[in-house]
């Protein structure tokens, strides 16, 4: 057995515990907001807590990642997950902001660890594919928090459900120990933990480069469309549709089983197809706007199939483009792809943690989610089509 494939798989189980930990919110908020006396449109800033505080670990854990190693970092992160979940299931508004501030500090290294690792171990023929398979975990743990979290609601009620879910975390985080020994061989514990210079240098290293530059700003509207489409799917298709929250959870389902398996297929198709990343990953922006419009505009008339189609359709594409743009990352930066990963994912988190509450303030004051999608839409639109324009390497 090539010595990726343990790898990948305990990173994937990894991403997947860290992807229902940070969207165990969103799936729960038709039931839990009521409980908490707020209305269920803050989920999006609880969203983007968590993304904004995985903006800046994200940039800054590289120096966790060199001193612990990244298995160990991820045991971490998925301690804090479980940790965060406790608090969230303490029914306090006080708790549900700790809960999505320690999710948050999970959210940021837990992409940045894996990607150190399996660029490691991954042959270059090799790099979209595992990189695409690795990065399935957040649309497969976005699509089990839907199909999953509405039915252990109605058994455990919703702070059972969270409770659940953190068990699994910890049970993750024993699971993987094993692996510590034999992939964490390169630390160096005499490496500073919050170094400034981690920080300023995972930034300058992709500032420095203009197609990493780019990359990582495409990223912020990407990252955002695809978080709003996990966030407030159930939401939307329970207030404007009137679906009961465990078929709007099955519909979430879909779309991110549609995302996971989009992301192996773009990802082979950048490695085998002869396809540019670069413009593949312009054809997913402009795809991701064009369905964000349709699905604004779904309706409790349409029939139930062409909802999932729809809504699947969608999952490819905003929950699909991440894997191949983690590995153009990891060849755009030899050496040094934990500091181009964290550096790329401030950019990348900053998206989730900005356009969610902006999405939640659009429909506070306008209370329409069609306006929400297409002011987003226009974004990853533009993206997509500067990703289309010739660009120099530094």
């Amino acid at each position: 057995m090539h010595p990726v494939v343990p790898a990948l798989v305990a990173m994937l189980a990894v991403q997947i515990l860290t992807s229902m930990s940070g969207t165990t919110g969103s799936v729960l908020a038709p039931v839990a907001a009521p409980a908490l006396a707020v209305p269920t449109y803050l989920v999006g800033v609880y969203v983007g807590i968590i993304y904004g505080v995985g903006a800046f670990s994200s940039a800054a854990c590289s120096g966790f990642i060199a001193r612990f190693g990244a298995v160990r970092v991820s045991q971490g992160c998925m301690v804090l997950c479980a940790s965060g979940l406790a608090l969230g299931a303490l029914g306090h508004v006080w708790s549900a902001v700790l809960s999505a501030l320690l999710i948050g500090f999970a959210y940021g290294p837990s992409p940045v660890a894996s990607s150190h690792i399996l660029a490691r171990l991954t042959p270059p023929s090799w790099m979209n594919l595992v990189f695409s398979a690795k990065q399935t975990g957040v649309p497969i743990g976005t699509g089990l928090s839907g199909l999953l979290l509405p039915t252990l609601a109605l058994a455990l009620g919703w702070q059972g459900a969270a409770l659940a879910v953190a068990l699994v975390c910890l049970a993750i985080a024993l699971a993987v120990q094993p692996l510590h020994r034999r992939l964490d061989v390169e630390r160096d514990p005499a490496r500073s933990l919050f170094a400034l210079s981690n920080f300023v240098g995972a930034l300058r290293l992709v500032l420095g480069d203009p197609e990493m530059r780019r990359l990582s700003i495409i990223s912020f509207a990407y990252a955002g469309m695809q978080t709003i489409l996990s966030a407030f799917l159930v939401t939307y298709l329970a207030d404007r549709l009137s679906m009961a929250i465990v078929l709007a959870g099955f519909v979430l389902a879909i779309s991110q089983a549609s995302g996971a398996v989009a992301r192996v297929i773009w990802g082979f198709t950048a490695d085998r197809g002869g396809i540019d990343p670069v413009r593949l990953l312009a054809a997913l922006g402009i795809g991701m706007s064009l369905l964000a419009l349709v699905t604004a505009f779904l309706s409790p008339d349409w029939p139930f199939a062409l909802i999932v189609v729809v809504c699947a359709a969608f999952g490819a594409t905003a929950a699909g483009w991440n894997g191949v743009f983690l590995a153009q990352l990891a060849r755009l930066a030899p050496g040094r792809v934990s500091e181009a990963a964290g550096g790329s994912h401030f950019a990348t988190f900053g998206g989730v943690m900005v356009l969610p509450p902006i999405f939640s303030l659009i429909l506070a004051v306008t209370g329409s989610y069609a306006v929400g999608f297409a002011s987003t839409a226009a974004l990853t639109c533009a993206g997509g089509v500067w990703l289309l324009l010739p660009q120099r390497r530094a």
